[in-house]
């Protein structure tokens, strides 16, 4: 079995005091993501007045009130835990960001879309225009051919 340690950290109004293996696992125990030891707000604490309270119960924090009820000793409360903080309403700005990209795309979407609709809308006015006109010189055509055939049945 590894050997306890006592660590010990204050907020300014109580001290918390937990016996365990390691730095990490009194984090753990305390609910800080933070790693307060490095900042020298929370150290090994052998000599702690709660050190002895805190090995009879490894891994347990034992709180005691320091600018409020000094040197009362009790296990600290479940509330004592930080907790994560609550996410804030409504979108992050990565979700904004990814919105407006997709509103960008769209409006781009549909740019393209109506230039492709003017460029068959022009080729198709000069496809009816050259039909007019084949139609007009076959008409014409035609009709001096007509004309022709005509003047050659009347000479037979």
């Amino acid at each position: 079995m590894a050997r306890l340690k006592v660590f010990s950290w204050s907020n300014g109004f109580h001290r918390f005091t937990v016996a365990t293996t390691s730095k990490p696992k009194a984090l753990e125990a305390w609910g800080l993501s933070q790693d307060i030891f490095k900042t020298g707000l929370a150290a090994e604490a052998p000599d702690s007045p709660d050190a002895d309270a805190a090995v009879a119960r490894p891994g347990k924090v034992i709180q005691r009130g320091e600018a409020i009820e000094v040197g009362k000793v009790a296990a600290a409360p479940r509330e004592a835990k930080t907790a994560k903080p609550p996410k804030p309403k409504g979108p992050s700005p990565a979700d904004r960001k990814r919105v407006a990209k997709l509103e960008a795309e769209l409006e781009a979407l549909d740019a393209r879309h109506q230039t492709a609709l003017a460029d068959v809308e022009r080729k198709r006015a000069a496809l009816e225009d050259g039909a007019a006109s084949l139609r007009e010189a076959h008409r014409t055509a035609r009709a001096e051919l007509r004309k022709k055939l005509e003047a050659a049945r009347a000479r037979l």
